[in-house]
């Protein structure tokens, strides 16, 4: 065992090594399809017989910190492992593709099967992008594959990288300039340039001068993300892996984090490997995508999938199927539960005028026809909320999900004075409220423009009336993806991040509403020109709605209500 697996085994708090003794085969090749050579390292415990051998396929590199934390760690623990680097990483042949990892994952499977030390199952393991790579393929490796544990990843990226419809811009272009770095000279000097140099470029039209900017040279990928924005476009099809989920056999264990941005998509992969009948287990904590936890995490959770499925020892494994985190004031930690979403009700908030949110009365989500005055008769619900948006000075993203944010719950107090920002808010409940499953919004919404974008979020207001995000998301309006109505009123039905959190007694729930998180998001220039080009920004008169006829509604999973006045 080494000093640095020893410090990194006390840090991530794993068990204690079964050997100490490691014996390591660096750079081993292996021959695609296309005759490229692809790059591997073994870790095995020496001495040891032919067994079952975990796969970890990265673009991070092998050795170092990456060949300590994915291969010595675990061989340390009893595990044979092969990391390999993927097509045009280091030393690999070939050009990397982004996500284009299906042919490479399937011959380096049909090699590793073939090799002497290998005998039995193999499993896959790794976080991110090397947990696309176990997507890619599960479904047909079918009966080879003894285990997966792909963590903070989904079986497919489109829907990290266009959420909603714009592009997740600081994190697109943070990535690429990491991953563009990392092999060059200096590499650590460069990223960290790059990366210091975003802030002062997100501004920067059109979008697609901006990596060259970041970084002194052209990412190509990111001008094909900016080409091919559909989900059903061939470019991104071709790396969709999530019609197969069902289909794996394969034991498989997911771990991700309430602010992770691939949260969503992962939730519906283990819904479909659920739906399906597979053996699956999920756990998800109060992680960010790179937040120390979520590594940890994955890899004792992983350690013991792995070991339980391809050594057939389960000591490690916990029973229950689905372990979550509830957050909050007094949330209460870990849960086990049977399954996700665990069973609750739909508590529909319903927004109102004066920026008060009141849970619907019974029968009042109905639209009768026609607006009139507001239920409860002491504001008029029929005149909208309105606000401009000014591309401009765009409305700025504030926490929540990013790929290097690591505190992602903040006090919003800066976001919500800005005009705008609309913010509807209940009374301090009498009563704690746990909301546990998705979260959406119903609003119905006017532009003055045919192209804009919608903002939303849940926060926990605590008795102080500091307002702190819990969930959120963001739904990019275009004439060819919404219809409106003949008052031009367009009614958006979207889900906002999943959640388990508890709403302490005395406190509120708030949502905002916006029309942007730049540059989490993309910024709408409102022209509905191409957004790798647009260089125009024209700002926009938004109304939302919330009269009898056009109810604009937040929707919490809970089986609890919120207690009224006698």
């Amino acid at each position: 065992m080494s000093l640095a697996s020893a410090i990194a085994a006390r840090r991530l708090r794993l068990v204690r090594p079964q050997t100490r003794a490691i014996a390591v085969q660096a750079d081993l090749e292996v021959a695609m399809e296309d005759g490229a050579v692809l790059l591997a390292d073994r870790y095995a415990p020496r001495g040891a017989r032919p067994g079952p051998t975990v796969l970890v396929r990265s673009p991070y590199g092998r050795s170092g910190v990456v060949g300590v934390l994915l291969g010595r760690l675990l061989a340390e623990r009893g595990l044979q492992v092969v990391v390999q680097s993927t097509r045009g990483t280091f030393g690999s042949g070939g050009e990397l593709n982004p996500f284009d990892e299906r042919a490479d994952g399937l011959a380096t499977l049909r090699w590793l099967a073939a090799q002497p030390w290998h005998h039995g199952s193999i499993g896959m393991f790794g976080p991110s992008y090397m947990g696309l790579t176990q997507w890619a393929v599960a479904r047909e490796a079918g009966e080879a594959l003894g285990a997966i544990a792909p963590s903070i990843t989904a079986s497919q990226f489109h829907g990290q990288a266009y959420g909603g419809g714009s592009i997740s811009l600081d994190t697109a272009v943070s990535w690429l300039v990491m991953v563009a770095a990392q092999q060059r000279r200096l590499g650590t000097v460069r990223m960290v340039r790059g990366l210091r140099r975003l802030p002062g470029l997100w501004d920067l039209l059109p979008l697609g001068d901006l990596p060259a900017a970041a970084v002194g040279y052209d990412l190509p990928a990111f001008a094909d993300w900016l080409a091919h924005t559909a989900a059903d476009d061939p470019y991104w099809a071709a790396r969709d892996h999530s019609a197969g989920v069902g289909e794996v056999t394969a034991p498989v264990q997911l771990v991700g984090g309430w602010h992770d941005i691939f949260l969503p998509w992962m939730l519906d992969d283990f819904a479909a490997l659920q739906a399906a009948g597979r053996r699956a287990q999920l756990v998800v904590g109060p992680w960010t995508h790179t937040s120390p936890g979520a590594f940890a995490a994955s890899l004792r959770e992983g350690l013991a999938w792995l070991r339980a499925h391809l050594l057939d020892d389960p000591r490690m494994l916990g029973d229950a199927p689905v372990r979550v985190h509830v957050g909050g004031e007094g949330g209460g930690g870990w849960r086990a539960l049977p399954a996700w979403p665990p069973p609750a009700t739909a508590l529909r908030l319903r927004l109102r005028a004066g920026g008060r949110l009141e849970e619907e009365a019974p029968g009042e989500g109905a639209p009768s026809g026609g607006a009139d005055e507001g239920p409860f008769g002491e504001d008029d619900d029929t005149a909208p909320d309105r606000f401009r948006y000014d591309p401009a000075a765009p409305t700025p993203s504030l926490g929540g999900p990013l790929l290097l944010g690591r505190t992602p719950s903040v006090d919003n107090a800066t976001l919500e004075a800005r005009d705008d920002v609309l913010t509807y808010t209940t009374a301090p409940l009498d009563a704690a409220l746990e909301a546990i499953g998705p979260i959406g919004v119903e609003l119905h919404v006017r532009s003055s423009r045919d192209h804009f974008d919608v903002f939303a979020r849940v926060c926990d207001v605590d008795t102080a009336g500091v307002s702190r995000n819990v969930c959120d998301a963001l739904e990019r309006v275009a004439p060819a993806r919404h219809e409106r109505g003949p008052d031009g009123v367009v009614r958006l039905v979207f889900a906002l991040w999943p959640t388990a959190h508890r709403f302490a007694a005395g406190h509120a729930i708030r949502l905002q509403v916006s029309a942007g998180a730049h540059p989490r998001y993309a910024r709408n220039p409102g022209t509905g020109e191409d957004p790798a080009t647009a260089t125009r920004l024209v700002a926009a008169d938004q109304e939302v709605f919330h009269d009898a006829a056009r109810p604009s509604v937040v929707v919490l999973p809970s089986t609890q209500r919120l207690s009224r006045p006698a």
